[in-house]
């Protein structure tokens, strides 16, 4: 029998934690511990692992939670994310993630995909493929992208452009800019698509 691969598997949800360990415990070779992503800098150094298992969700938005999972584990990271994510899942790959697994493969594509990780491979699942050259395909700027952060929040055009530093004229000009980018029909909707897109 080879060297055990110690695996961390970082999930918001209780759950599907406590399923991903299990489906992984099923590797004799896999020595499985789990974490919640908002675990500090001790809980994340008293389990030292080869490699991180962690939802793409958890990497992405605002609040920077991903950063403590990417400076503990850095690229030895296989993440689970979906087509219908582009966003979530170009983040991950630039974020320098070794391993992106579809969340609808098959069991044995996961453990597949930490052994890869393990030996400082990449492993990317077929499926994902198009969809990660759709996510480096975002047609909006980074100051479009905050004017919706900002509307999907709730704010009005005055408090955008006062917490962004812009005219109000300039904010209108942004948002109508980025509805005519992703081809939507008022600004309800195009927050829709670029949080669907996982763009935010």
């Amino acid at each position: 029998m080879g060297e055990m691969v110690r695996v961390v598997v970082v999930h918001d949800e209780k759950l599907l934690r406590s399923a991903l360990v299990q489906l992984l415990r099923s590797d004799d070779a896999l020595e499985v511990s789990s974490q919640c992503p908002d675990a500090d800098g001790a809980e994340r150094a008293a389990w030292s692992a080869d490699v991180c298992v962690v939802d793409g969700e958890c990497l992405s938005g605002p609040d920077g939670r991903g950063a403590g999972v990417r400076a503990g584990y850095g690229d030895r990271l296989v993440v689970l994310t979906t087509a219908k994510r582009p966003g979530v899942l170009r983040r991950a790959f630039d974020g320098g993630a070794l391993g992106l697994v579809d969340k609808n493969a098959p069991d044995h594509r996961l453990i597949a995909a930490v052994h890869t990780v393990a030996k400082g491979e990449r492993f990317l699942d077929e499926t994902l493929t198009v969809a990660l050259l759709e996510g480096a395909e975002m047609p909006l700027t980074t100051r479009e992208l905050s004017v919706l952060a900002l509307a999907s929040q709730g704010a009005p055009i005055a408090e955008i452009a006062a917490r962004l530093h812009l005219s109000r004229g300039t904010v209108r000009n942004y948002m109508a800019t980025a509805i005519r980018k992703v081809g939507a029909r008022n600004r309800i909707d195009a927050i829709r698509i670029v949080q669907s897109a996982g763009w935010t």
